[in-house]
């Protein structure tokens, strides 16, 4: 028995980078000998094990071959006459296909180490075309690694656009692919995950309400998208304002003057329920979508208009989402502005807003006999007039 530390820990590792948690396989062993020492198996699909102790994974060495459509469509063989080598070309990036051993030896039989000094992001082999996933994670790599110079290699790239355009992608369950798209919207650089996506195909497969905004005429809404997103990064904006920043060109246009069509069907709406989008995300890019466009224009809404806003949000028992909000709109102005250090008073006026409206209590009106829907009318009234005097004495 063999044991090798492998991918992310090495490759993170010979950059100089941090390693937050480290894999490990095993060569040479039986299912039964890693339980014998204390290994706890986990794997449903193939042999993985859980340390006795550090509860790091550990996988038999094994080989996969195509059997289906998607990320699912494979059958493996963990064997110990399966060798390290054979292992590790199964995986995707060569520089995810290196291993260490016990004496911090790198073995590296497909030239991780070359691409990592070269700053290229290169499939291992043609088996690379078999899993459509692979797709979003060199895009997800390449939106981790931008700031080192890394690229996608031609030869890679071009496995990508032959994925995209063979209809594999969307044998992807949405689970899977909201997995990789979530951590890549959280890398470093967001807008360079998009830039990969659309560059190889991707893009126009899993989200083409997105890929349309950079075609002829509105190209440069796509890239004032791109660098809404970058500005999400650079602030350290949570996921689900990521997101909402994400689709939110998708919603209301703060350019027409005309109403919304009732019957209009919403993209935003759509792509949610599409990727199965955990909820508070989904929430939160509705409501940025629809409302952004106020946000802006905060200063200029009428008290009625301001405190309908709002009531939107439920800020008197979800401020914490109404913040998101107000973050949302303020990457969405810096990046459509083009400027990383702009000021964005509308913030600071709308949590004014909101603070006089909450300053409003119910107690003292349920003590002078209001109850049910005449309460319900006395509070929007008192708050209406909390508003009012803010925006009398904002405008003083």
């Amino acid at each position: 028995m063999q044991i090798y530390k492998v991918g992310g820990a090495v490759r993170d590792r010979l950059l100089g980078r941090d390693v937050s948690e480290v894999d490990w396989v095993v060569v040479g062993a039986t299912t039964e000998e890693m339980q014998a020492l204390g290994y706890r198996p986990v794997g449903a699909d193939f042999p993985v094990f859980l340390h006795p102790k550090t509860g790091e994974e550990y996988a038999l060495a094994r080989t996969e071959r195509k059997s289906g459509r998607g990320y699912g469509g494979f059958t493996f063989y963990a064997s110990p006459d399966v060798t390290l080598e054979e292992d590790l070309i199964r995986r995707d990036l060569t520089i995810n296909a290196m291993a260490e051993d016990d004496h911090g030896q790198v073995i590296d039989p497909y030239g991780g180490q070359h691409d990592l000094e070269a700053r290229l992001l290169r499939h291992v082999s043609s088996a690379f075309a078999e899993d459509p996933l692979r797709v979003l994670r060199v895009a997800r790599f390449a939106a981790r690694y931008a700031d080192l110079g890394f690229v996608v290699a031609d030869e890679t790239l071009a496995l990508m656009r032959q994925l995209a355009e063979s209809g594999e992608l969307q044998a992807l369950t949405p689970e899977r692919s909201w997995k990789e798209i979530s951590r890549a919207l959280m890398e470093p650089h967001p807008e360079v995950f998009v830039q990969v996506l659309r560059e190889c195909g991707a893009l126009r497969e899993l989200l083409p309400e997105l890929d349309a905004l950079f075609a002829p005429p509105p190209a440069d809404t796509g890239s004032a998208l791109l660098e809404v997103l970058h500005q999400c990064a650079r602030h350290a904006q949570p996921l689900a304002v990521r997101w909402a920043c994400l689709l939110h060109v998708l919603g209301r246009d703060c350019t027409s003057s005309e109403p919304q069509p009732a019957q209009r069907k919403n993209p935003i709406e759509a792509i949610n329920v599409r990727c199965k989008v955990p909820r508070d995300c989904q929430e939160l890019a509705l409501l940025v979508g629809e409302y952004h466009c106020q946000a802006h224009q905060a200063e200029a809404l009428q008290p009625e208009a301001l405190l309908e806003l709002l009531q939107h949000f439920d800020i008197y028992r979800r401020p914490e989402r109404f913040e998101q909000f107000l973050a949302a709109c303020e990457m969405v102005a810096r990046g459509r502005a083009a400027h990383e250090r702009i000021d964005y008073p509308q913030a600071a006026y709308l949590r004014a807003a909101a603070d006089a409206a909450r300053a409003v209590e119910a107690r003292p009106l349920i003590e002078l006999g209001y109850q049910g829907a005449e309460l319900g009318q006395a509070l929007k009234r008192e708050r209406l007039q909390s508003i009012e005097r803010f925006k009398a004495g904002a405008a003083s």
